[in-house]
């Protein structure tokens, strides 16, 4: 599949839940908090939703034709379709990005959200990354 194909209904759907349900979690609780207790309240509320969520999924690396274990940890993957990123963080730097286009090409996933909860408007804190 190439990168400029359209994304499975499934994928676009995890998006579209995953957003809404961040925009709902920044609503009631704003900005300020930390990543941890962003993550865990939008685990609930995509949960709450009938997502399917993990947290904190391993990602094996393979690394000079050897599989190495705990390399790379995802913050949340939602229908095991989208990788979400989750930061507190002053400001998303190119470095944030870079972390999650490499975190999707190693995970196989198309599609990620760098979600950054610490803005007083979420829609400033959220970038889209494909692979």
């Amino acid at each position: 599949m190439s990168r400029f194909e359209s994304l499975s209904l499934e994928t676009e759907c995890a998006a579209t839940l995953t957003l809404d349900a961040a925009f709902n979690v920044h609503r009631i609780l704003g900005p300020g908090l930390v990543k941890s207790v962003y993550e865990v309240c939008l685990s609930y509320e995509l949960k709450r939703r009938g997502a399917n969520v993990q947290n904190q999924v391993v990602i094996p690396i393979v690394y000079d034709g050897i599989r190495l274990e705990g390399g790379l940890r995802l913050d949340m993957l939602v229908d095991d379709q989208l990788v979400v990123k989750i930061k507190a963080a002053e400001a998303i730097t190119p470095l944030h990005e870079a972390q999650l286009l490499t975190t999707l090409r190693l995970s196989r996933k198309r599609q990620g959200f760098l979600i950054n909860f610490n803005v007083p408007l979420l829609r400033d804190g959220i970038r889209k990354i494909m692979a």
